[in-house]
């Protein structure tokens, strides 16, 4: 049963019934006046309250702009400004790969899925407890993603807890992640500072700076706001030099329901928009028509405690809102869903994030952030998770693929040759036909009688995710750095993943 399910998931099905960019939109947590009513109140706070703390490179351009700054440093912005803003921004990006054919389009409704959070814990294979997290799980992790169908890009899982100083921190994740994987890296930097050095190297894995700029493989951000309404100096920073990289710059703000935005769900909602679209203006008035992803991303406390929760039905419903409402801006979106409270990869865990990517991705959300892999409201990583989400990735991409309505799918026909003939539809030519293109497959979701899952040892998907883990880590160590290309890297930077942990003669897994 072992080499069964062995062979199972090395020979996958040629052809797939999901992929990146379905258009959802079909959920919708907000009415149409709901929406406007939001939007107005959004405007009103930009305008009555604004935001604290604006940068001087910021305040100048916005004081140009027609904002203005009162006693308490606080940055208002006319409501037209915003409008302007938002209508002159660009509604298409696009995400290269360092492989052209994981390429993202991101525009109108179009999903895709992908892993983030940043945790500073990791769940080992079939472990109980937590350890902290390194640099070689960044690696790891980004060579997993690499063969996770379902998650479209990668953003660092984990933090390199190891790792002293910023620009080593930065430089070395950056490595890690491009090493790892093929697909499109979001990169985070402690200081604008960091953005130039790890450019340099960038420019060297790319084949020079010409061949970067054509095809930039990583893209930079931060969260420029502190909620509630205050300008963070560092992050604005780090946004304002993330254009330098060519790739969209992506903000993010993260306020808390009943911590540090109100317990009513619709204030949270009001804002985290607020933030989000102050976040933009932070880039765009200085550097307009500049491409955004606008990422808010509402967080929901438990009350009784004041904790952070990220598996409720509040987390999901209002992420969904959130999403609904950038696309009302017409604006590329980001929103966090797949935050689960569990601590292992469990029943708890399965609900938690079926529940609220599957809102946030039917309600058209560009880019579902922490979508896998996350344990312990983001304070852990499992490797087991991730591969069991990709499986929860396609059954939700399935849902936002939805029903596809035609003559052909409609099958008069085919019920007609069915009912006159054999009364089934098994040798139809259709069933043959679409048994791949119509149909999403689990890699590990058991669908065994009884009776075969006891004769194959009765595993739960924990133990055959790890399994998985264990083949993937095991033998897939792809080569995205050129061999004379990495030792010039590590000739010029101090890179701290030794290269005899980079190969299966390691023997880590």
């Amino acid at each position: 049963m072992r080499q069964g399910r062995k062979a199972r998931h090395a020979s996958p099905p040629r052809q797939s019934a999901v992929q990146a960019g379905f258009t959802g939109g079909r959920y919708k947590p907000l009415t149409e006046a709901e929406i406007q009513r939001v939007h107005h109140v959004v405007l009103d706070v930009l305008e009555t309250i604004g935001v604290a703390d604006p940068i001087p490179e910021v305040l100048e351009k916005a004081l140009e702009s027609g904002c203005w700054l009162d006693d308490d440093n606080r940055l208002h912005f006319p409501r037209s400004l915003v409008e302007e803003v938002i209508a002159a921004a660009p509604g298409k990006q696009m995400f290269h790969g360092l492989d052209p054919k994981h390429d993202l389009d991101l525009r109108d409704e179009r999903v895709h899925t992908y892993g983030g959070g940043e945790a500073v814990t990791v769940l080992d294979v079939g472990a109980s407890n937590f350890r902290p997290s390194t640099l070689l799980d960044v690696y790891d992790a980004a060579r997993l993603v690499d063969k996770l169908d379902n998650i479209h890009a990668f953003s660092r899982l984990v933090v390199a807890t190891e790792m002293q100083g910023r620009l080593a921190t930065d430089l070395n994740t950056a490595y890690a992640s491009v090493a790892g994987t093929a697909k499109h890296s979001a990169l985070t930097f402690g200081a604008a500072k960091c953005i130039e050095p790890t450019l340099e190297m960038l420019y060297m894995i790319a084949g020079g700076e010409k061949k970067f700029r054509e095809r930039p493989f990583v893209h930079g951000g931060g969260i420029p706001v502190i909620s509630p309404l205050r300008f963070d100096a560092n992050n604005s920073e780090v946004c304002l030099e993330s254009v330098k990289i060519g790739s969209p710059v992506w903000v993010v703000v993260a306020p808390q329901a009943g911590a540090t935005a109100p317990a009513a769900l619709a204030g949270t909602l009001v804002q985290v928009m607020a933030e989000a679209l102050a976040s933009m203006l932070v880039i765009n008035l200085v550097h307009p028509k500049y491409p955004v992803i606008v990422g808010p991303w509402p967080f929901v406390s438990d009350l009784r405690t004041g904790s952070f929760t990220g598996g409720g039905g509040e987390e999901a419903v209002v992420s969904a809102a959130a999403a609904q409402m950038t696309n009302f801006y017409g604006l590329v979106s980001s929103v966090s869903a797949g935050m689960s409270d569990a601590k292992t990869p469990d029943n708890q865990a399965g609900y938690e994030k079926g529940i609220s990517v599957a809102l946030a991705a039917l309600a058209g959300c560009n880019n579902v952030s922490e979508s896998a892999g996350m344990v312990g409201s983001l304070m852990g990583l499992s490797y087991e998770a991730l591969v069991i989400d990709n499986d929860m990735l396609g059954t939700v991409l399935r849902t936002v693929r939805g029903i596809e309505i035609n003559d052909e799918t409609l099958s008069l026909d085919v019920i007609a040759n069915a009912v006159g003939g054999d009364g089934h539809f098994l040798r139809e030519e259709q069933t043959i036909k679409m048994m791949r293109t119509e149909y999403e497959y689990p890699s590990l979701a058991d669908r065994l009688t009884p009776n075969q899952w006891v004769d194959g040892g009765s595993m739960d998907i924990r133990a055959l995710a790890g399994e998985r883990v264990q083949e993937i880590l095991s033998t897939h160590y792809p080569e995205n750095i050129h061999p004379d290309i990495d030792a010039k890297i590590r000739e010029r930077f101090d890179i701290k993943l030794q290269k005899s942990v980079m190969g299966a003669a390691g023997g880590r897994w």
